[in-house]
């Protein structure tokens, strides 16, 4: 994007079916499941370059045996970072101890990291603070071995007020608020609940303290713990997580608002935030990997029996659309297609604003996550020319000349590659205050393609903030000397804060928003404003539930036209020569390119969970009073 979002986050989840001797003697190596999480941690470094984590677990290990593994990373690359201690500490080992390279019981009994459960994280934060503390996986301990829990997730809650204030109740005493720490002791107090209720009845039908061990492994349903833990729980989330003795689940919220996909054989069972991770590093086809349904946990026991089971209610599937237009690579077939239907729907009104005359307009996208969404612009404007071209030998009979027609047939759409990323310099940008003065030299511009007669057409994924297009892009494309430069974004308007995982928090950096507020002093209805203000005041205590999006009131006066015509006039300035304008999807053609992924709310204000309507109206509470705190 023009303007980095943040996202949190992707999971990965391994549980190797088999004893590591049988990936020793078909792979070649009994270190087959850590070299498959590094290959799908990779695969998703898309969705977070801020931190990694691994965890694995080791089955019917002796009591003393170390069990537990886990590594977390802040590092510049923090997954090469993991695995690079991973193999040291391997390398390490077997260098100390040549007998353990041939005996996977040895490696498995004294190598840390090697097991047949594993789960990985990467991560990007959300919340301005990076230590490695806030990294996933989390790590709940207890020397009985059910009772040690390991969560790792794609998640935000809307209500961890709400989480902590139970915690409390019930006696408890949290180490912090955040919500990973809080879904974590939630579901670890049902589980403490669960294992000491069954090591109860194991007592009273006579069995040994020794004896209950493995039995209440086999005892313990989780899918009783989860629909006990998340009863609750507001948010998007994809949450994975493994108990000491062998367990392990993925859990989809009810609206599906976070993605995860499985895949299943009499080797492996392997969950990730994204379908082409796993095609790709176990070499399946499409459709072998399936999607978690919403409300449903994926669960494995200790056994290898794996079940889909329906932990809560599905509400009205609301997918994040983000995720098609940007998060998710765009590897998967069916968002490849999504991508390029974007873009063909956004063509008429690109016909429209260079008034037809593809003769003399350029075509080109920033960023390269946007080439795909370019790719079905580009198809759009060949048949456009097509349609042209067959008109035009038409409507001359036969009385075109073999010159005129190669002449006709010969118009090809102009594609050119104006910006270049440079990617080094991306990197050292993490801060608003220093981000000014070095986001005007993020791309590089090729000269001499664009001629002072040209349109200029760039697209993108989408224009949240603007900072990027007005700081650096529009400038820069202006230094090309065109007659008129349009920007189009494959994504509507942004016009509300996310609550869900992406980094969306306040509403007055969303330039759609202040778009709307100046349209307001231009119009004078700014007391709409004051308005919206006491409404939101007035239901801060009432239950989510009851809670009305008032921010709506805001757009409601103006079309999305007028909209994005004063876009257009923010995001440029006197210093910019050529004429500027912005073009947007509609919400209907985002449905149509994205049937499956309908949340929108970030568009329209029609968020899926309850808690979503009290986050914006907190949102704009503090927008109001110039509060810097985020909404949830």
């Amino acid at each position: 994007m023009s303007d980095a979002l943040k996202h949190e986050c992707g999971i990965a989840l391994i549980r190797l079916l088999k004893p590591l001797e049988y990936y020793k003697e078909k792979y070649g190596s009994a270190f087959y499941g850590v070299n498959k999480m590094y290959l799908m941690m990779e695969k998703q470094h898309n969705r977070g370059q801020d931190g990694a984590g691994f965890a694995s677990i080791k089955l019917d290990t002796n009591p003393g045996e170390r069990y537990i593994s886990r590594v977390r990373s802040i590092a510049q690359q923090p997954i090469q970072d993991i695995f690079s201690q991973i193999n040291a500490r391997i390398n390490s080992e077997i260098s100390q101890h040549p007998e353990y390279k041939d005996s996977v019981a040895l490696q498995k009994k004294h190598i840390p990291y090697i097991g047949e459960l594993l789960l990985g994280h990467v991560r990007y934060g959300t919340f301005g603070k990076n230590s490695v503390e806030s990294v996933h996986p989390f790590l709940r301990q207890n020397n009985w071995m059910h009772r040690n829990l390991i969560v790792a997730g794609n998640f935000n809650m809307t209500n961890v007020n709400e989480l902590f204030n139970n915690l409390v109740d019930i006696g408890q005493h949290p180490k912090e608020k955040a919500d990973t720490i809080t879904v974590m002791e939630k579901i670890g107090h049902f589980l403490d609940d669960a294992v000491a209720k069954i090591y109860k009845d194991l007592k009273k039908e006579g069995y040994s303290k020794i004896e209950c061990s493995p039995l209440i492994a086999e005892r313990l349903k989780l899918s009783k713990i989860l629909r006990r833990a998340a009863k609750n729980w507001d948010g998007g989330y994809a949450m994975a997580g493994l108990l000491g003795h062998g367990d392990s689940f993925v859990l989809r919220d009810p609206a599906g608002i976070r993605p995860a996909y499985y895949y299943r054989d009499d080797e492996v069972v392997v969950v990730a935030s994204e379908r082409p991770v796993i095609q790709t590093v176990f070499n399946v086809p499409f459709d072998a990997v399936k999607e978690l349904d919403p409300g449903h946990a994926i669960i494995t026991k200790k056994s290898g029996e794996t079940k889909i089971k329906k932990i809560l209610e599905p509400l009205e599937r609301k997918a994040c659309s983000f995720e098609r237009i940007y998060f998710s690579r765009g590897s998967d077939a069916e968002i490849y297609e999504e991508r390029k239907e974007l873009g063909r729907l956004l063509m008429p009104k690109v016909l429209e604003a260079i008034d037809e005359d593809t003769k003399n307009t350029v075509f080109s996208f920033i960023p390269n996550t946007a080439e795909t969404s370019f790719f079905g612009m580009i198809d759009t404007v060949e048949e456009h020319l097509n349609h042209k071209k067959t008109q035009a030998i038409l409507n001359g009979q036969r009385e075109l000349s073999a010159q005129k027609v190669e002449e006709i047939l010969s118009e090809r759409p102009r594609i050119e590659k104006i910006a270049i990323k440079d990617v080094k310099l991306r990197t050292f940008i993490t801060e608003d205050s220093s981000r000014d003065d070095l986001v005007a030299h993020v791309y590089d511009i090729t000269y001499g393609v664009i001629k002072p007669t040209d349109n200029l057409v760039i697209i993108d994924d989408s224009i949240v903030r603007g900072t990027t297009l007005k700081k650096s892009i529009i400038k820069m494309m202006d230094r090309l000397n065109p007659k008129k430069i349009v920007v189009v974004s494959s994504a509507p308007q942004i016009r509300y804060p996310d609550c869900y995982g992406i980094d969306m928090a306040n509403l007055e950096s969303l330039v759609a928003f202040r778009a709307a507020l100046e349209l307001l002093k231009d119009n004078n209805r700014y007391h709409i404003v004051d308005e919206v203000y006491q409404k939101c005041l007035k239901q801060v205590d009432l239950k989510d539930k009851n809670v009305v999006n008032h921010v709506k009131e805001i757009y409601d006066n103006f079309t999305d036209e007028q909209i994005s015509d004063k876009i257009s006039e923010l995001l440029s300035d006197e210093s910019v020569n050529a004429e500027v304008k912005i073009i947007f999807q509609s919400v209907e053609n985002l449905h149509k390119a994205c049937p499956k992924n309908l949340g929108d709310w970030y568009f329209t204000g029609n968020y899926p969970t309850d808690g979503g309507n009290r986050v914006v109206n907190r949102a704009f509470i503090n927008f109001y009073e110039g509060n810097k705190e985020r909404a949830y």
